[in-house]
């Protein structure tokens, strides 16, 4: 057990250092020269050749690039992510006044996302094959076929305006939250169910289930007390790998909505080309993808026997 929770450290420890150096990438590799990048940000268009001479001293720039990634790094393990080029301020202390919003919405719609795409998966099962489960069939199509911010527009269109239901307003409370979330759930939820539906129809159809129906277990105890524990494997791995699209995400469902989160702040910094805060918010993106892989990885392991005594 203890050696398959090592294991799975160093590999989360490994893809938050690939992720670190990736990220970095994003201000060198751009195109043009990054001192005048951060002058246009800051609304100069017109800077002289000194002035572009002193801030490359001042931030590094003029070093190899080698050297200028391990200033960068070892001023992020100190929580130093440099200074926006539009504010001139901390990115770490601007990233995080807008984080708490986003994690706000989202963890709403995991929350709303888990709790539907595991009620309408065993209606699905229990009622195979019959309306119940064409009906949820016909809605998982429909979320994968349609983008999230279709619904979040339409959303928007015929429930807030059209129906006066829900409320879009730069204020972040439980209330205003719910629509965004729901949203982002419904459409999360549709490829959960999916997943789900089938390892439970696949466990419903094994030898043990069998067994338990010869001794006179109903269907529905079969569900509840056999398959669904078995099955939880593959939805917690998709949850875990949604983590990081759910942070992706965001910006748009925010901007629709107006929610005054990391996403919104994201799209102000992409028209900006503000790339601080880009790798501010890639890498958070990134750090959330590995933490939830992580932990789901550690919660299978303990759920599952088997992989303890399996991993060297």
């Amino acid at each position: 057990m203890l050696v398959a929770i090592l294991k799975r450290t160093s590999q989360a420890v490994g893809s938050v250092l690939a992720a670190t150096i990736l990220v970095w990438f994003i201000l060198p590799l751009a195109p043009g020269d990054p001192a005048n990048r951060i002058f246009i940000a800051r609304g100069i268009n017109d800077a002289t050749e000194g002035q572009l001479t002193a801030l490359r001293e001042e931030m590094g720039l003029n070093l190899p690039l080698l050297q200028q990634f391990f200033h960068w790094f070892g001023s992020l393990l100190h929580g130093d992510l440099g200074l926006s080029f539009t504010t001139g301020r901390p990115v770490l202390q601007e990233f995080l006044s807008y984080l708490p919003a986003t994690l706000m919405m989202l963890g709403l719609a995991l929350l709303l996302s888990t709790l539907a795409a595991i009620i309408l998966s065993l209606v699905a099962v229990y009622y195979h094959d019959q309306w119940p489960d064409r009906l949820i069939k016909l809605y998982t199509g429909i979320t994968a076929a349609i983008p999230t911010f279709v619904f979040a527009l339409l959303a928007l269109s015929y429930v807030v305006v059209g129906w006066q239901v829900g409320r879009v307003l730069s204020e972040v409370s439980w209330v205003t939250a719910l629509m965004p979330a729901f949203i982002i759930g419904l459409d999360r939820a549709g490829g959960w169910i999916q997943l789900l539906r089938a390892s439970l129809l696949e466990e419903m159809a094994s030898g043990y289930a069998f067994v338990a129906r010869s001794r006179g277990a109903s269907e529905l105890r079969i569900l509840l007390r056999h398959a669904f524990p078995n099955s939880l494997k593959p939805l917690l791995s998709a949850i875990g790998l949604s983590v990081g699209a759910l942070l992706g995400g965001a910006p748009l469902i925010e901007a629709i909505f107006s929610w005054p989160g990391a996403g919104s702040y994201l799209l102000s910094a992409l028209t900006a080309r503000d790339y601080p805060v880009i790798q501010a918010y890639v890498l958070a993106a990134a750090l959330g993808y590995v933490l939830a892989a992580y932990l789901v990885d550690i919660a299978i392991t303990l759920l599952d026997p088997r992989l303890r005594g399996t991993q060297t």
